[in-house]
C-alpha cells in the first residue's frame, strides 16, 4: 500500500519543498508599503494559506509568515470575531486593537482589484458576529438574510448536511421527469430551486422561510407549499406512478442508455428492463450489452470502502507505467459522499514527459490480470488554443476510458451456508462489477479538469454561467478565457481559478449543490 502511494506522496513533498524554497528565494516588488498582511492558518490549512500568501506577494502586497509587530491587517476564513480574538490572546501580541481583523472576502477583493481596497464594514470581523446564547428567545435571534443568497451555487457553500431533503427529493423527481421529456428550461428551474434549499442552514417550515430567496418561481413554490401543508407532493407522487417516467427511470439505469434510446424503446412498446432483455430483435451497442450483462452489480451503490479499494488498483497500475503520475479520485467521493454509482479518476503527469499510450497499457495489464470486464477508450480531440466551450453542459475533449472492473470480494465462507440448501459453490461470485472512468489531462490543464470533474453538476453549471454573465469569461474543463482581454488565464490550482473569477474559494465538500 505504501509503495503504491509513494509517487504521489513524493511529488507532494517535492511540490511543497519547491513552494517553500520559492517563497524564500523569490523577491517580489512591494508596491503597497502602508499595510502588512498576516493570513491565519486556523480552519484554512497550510496548502491554501501558502498559495494565498504567494498570490498576494506576486501582486505587490507585503505578507508576513509570522505574526509580528509590523502586521496591520489580519485575514481569517470561516472564523468569527470571538474565535479570532481568542486566538490572538493566545499569541501574547499585546494591544489587539491595532489590528484590522478582516474576513477573507476583503483579501479576495484586493486580489481582484490588484491593489488594497478599503476595509469597509462588510469586510470587518466585529462583535456582532458572536453567536447568540442557546437560551436567547427566538424573537431576538438575528434573522437569516435571504436577500444575500446568490442565485449562483458557486457563491454558496453547500455541504452534504441537507435540512430540506423532503423538498429537494420532490423537486429533483420533477426535474428528472422534465429531463426525460427533454424540457431543459423546466428541468433547470426545479434543479436550481433544490440547490438553494440544500444550502439553507435550517429546515423550511413555512412559506415565509423562502421569501426573498432566488430561484423561487410559481411552479416550484406550489410544490414547496404542498409539502409544507401535506408532508408530501402529490405532483411528485403522480410522476413516480407515471408509466413513462418509470420506464425511462429503468432504461436510463442501464450503462450506455440515455434519453434518446429510452424514447425509442418506449415507442416500441417496451416498458421494463426485462422486456428489453427478452427482445432479440434489438441491436444493442457494445456498452449497452455490458450494461445488461452486469446490470445487478452496476445499479447497486458503490461504497466508500469499495471506491478506496479500486483507487489502490488504479494508482498501482498507472504508476507501474508512469511513476510520477498524479491519480486523483473526483466526483461525489471527492465531495465527501459515502456512496456513488461509479468512480471517476483524473490522471496527469507533473513531469516533463506524457505517455499517449498510458490508457492502452493500463487496460492491457488489467486484461492480463483478469480484472477488466469492459472498456471503451475515447481519444483526445483537444486542439491547442481552442476557446472554451460556451455550452454549460458541454463534454470535454480529454482522452478517456470508460471501464468496468472486477473488484474481488472477501472469500466466501462455505460454512455459513445451510447444508440443506442446494448451492453450487463454484457459482458463488467472488467479485463485483464496478464502473470506473479514467480521464487523462495535460498538467497545465489539470486544475481546470479537477474543478470540472469534481462537480457537483449544478455547481459546475453555475460556475460556467457566473463566468459568462458576471465576468465576461468562458470556462470549461480545459481553460478560462477572458473575452475582454482576449487572453487565456493560467491556473496551477483550483484556488487560483476562483481568484481569477473574483470568487471566494469553495472547498470540494462544500460543492454539493
Amino acid at each position: 500500500m505504501d509503495r503504491m502511494k509513494a509517487p504521489a506522496a513524493s511529488y507532494q513533498r517535492k511540490r511543497q519543498k519547491g513552494m517553500n524554497s520559492q517563497s524564500l528565494s523569490c523577491s517580489y516588488e512591494v508596491k503597497f508599503n502602508k499595510l502588512v498582511i498576516f493570513i491565519m492558518q486556523r480552519k484554512m490549512g497550510m496548502t491554501r494559506r501558502t498559495f494565498l500568501m504567494e498570490l498576494a506577494r506576486r501582486k505587490g502586497f507585503r505578507v508576513e509568515s509570522e505574526l509580528s509587530e509590523s502586521v496591520t491587517h489580519i485575514v481569517a476564513e470561516n472564523n468569527s470575531y470571538p474565535e479570532v480574538l481568542d486566538w490572538l490572546r493566545g499569541q501574547s501580541v499585546g494591544d489587539i486593537s491595532r489590528f484590522e481583523l478582516l474576513d477573507i472576502s476583503w483579501f479576495t477583493a484586493c486580489m481582484e482589484a490588484g491593489r488594497p481596497v478599503d476595509a469597509e464594514t462588510k469586510y470587518r470581523l466585529m462583535e456582532k458576529d458572536r453567536a447568540p446564547p442557546l437560551n436567547t428567545p427566538e424573537s431576538e435571534v438575528p434573522l437569516f438574510n435571504a436577500s444575500k443568497v446568490s442565485q449562483y451555487s458557486c457563491q454558496r457553500k453547500t455541504t452534504l448536511n441537507n435540512y430540506n431533503k423532503k423538498f429537494t427529493d420532490a423537486l429533483e423527481i420533477m426535474a428528472e421527469n422534465y429531463e426525460f421529456k427533454e424540457n431543459e428550461i423546466f428541468c433547470l428551474e426545479f434543479l436550481r430551486t433544490a440547490s438553494v434549499l440544500k444550502f439553507l442552514p435550517f429546515p423550511v417550515t413555512r412559506m415565509k422561510d423562502i421569501q426573498g430567496l432566488p430561484c423561487m418561481g410559481d411552479r416550484v413554490r406550489d410544490v414547496i407549499e404542498e409539502v409544507i401543508e401535506e408532508g408530501e407532493s402529490s405532483r411528485a407522487e403522480e410522476v413516480l406512478n407515471d408509466e413513462r417516467y418509470k420506464s425511462f427511470k429503468q432504461f436510463t439505469s442501464v450503462f450506455g442508455v440515455g434519453v434518446k434510446t429510452s424514447e425509442k424503446w418506449y415507442r416500441m412498446g417496451l416498458r421494463t428492463v426485462e422486456e428489453v432483455k427478452a427482445d432479440k430483435t434489438l441491436k444493442l451497442s457494445k456498452m449497452q450489452k455490458a450494461g445488461f450483462l452486469y446490470y445487478e452489480d452496476l445499479v447497486s451503490c458503490v461504497s466508500k470502502a469499495e471506491a478506496d479499494a479500486v483507487s489502490l488498483i488504479v494508482k498501482n497500475t498507472v504508476c507501474t507505467f508512469l511513476p510520477d503520475a498524479l491519480v486523483t479520485i473526483t466526483g461525489g467521493f471527492r465531495r465527501g459522499k459515502k456512496i456513488g454509482h461509479d468512480i471517476d479518476f483524473l490522471i496527469t503527469n507533473p513531469g516533463p514527459g506524457e505517455d499517449d499510450e498510458l490508457l492502452h497499457k493500463v487496460v492491457d495489464l488489467w486484461k492480463k490480470q483478469d480484472l477488466l470486464l469492459y472498456c471503451d477508450i475515447i481519444e483526445s480531440t483537444f486542439v491547442k488554443e481552442q476557446l472554451p466551450s460556451r455550452k454549460v453542459d458541454a463534454m470535454d475533449n480529454f482522452q478517456k476510458c470508460f471501464a468496468i472492473l472486477k473488484l474481488y470480494q472477501p472469500k466466501v465462507d462455505k460454512s455459513s451456508y445451510n447444508t440443506s440448501e442446494k448451492i453450487d459453490m463454484a457459482e458463488v461470485k467472488d467479485w463485483k462489477a464496478i464502473r470506473v472512468d479514467l480521464v487523462i489531462t495535460p498538467f497545465e490543464q489539470y486544475a481546470y479538469a479537477l474543478l470540472g470533474w469534481t462537480g457537483s453538476r449544478q455547481f459546475g453549471r453555475d460556475l460556467r454561467r457566473y463566468a459568462t454573465h458576471e465576468r465576461k469569461m468562458i470556462l470549461d474543463n480545459h481553460a478560462l478565457y477572458d473575452r475582454r482581454k482576449r487572453i487565456f488565464l493560467k491556473a496551477g490550482s483550483e484556488e487560483e481559478i476562483f481568484a481569477h473569477l473574483g470568487l471566494d474559494y469553495v472547498e470540494p465538500w462544500e460543492r454539493n449543490a
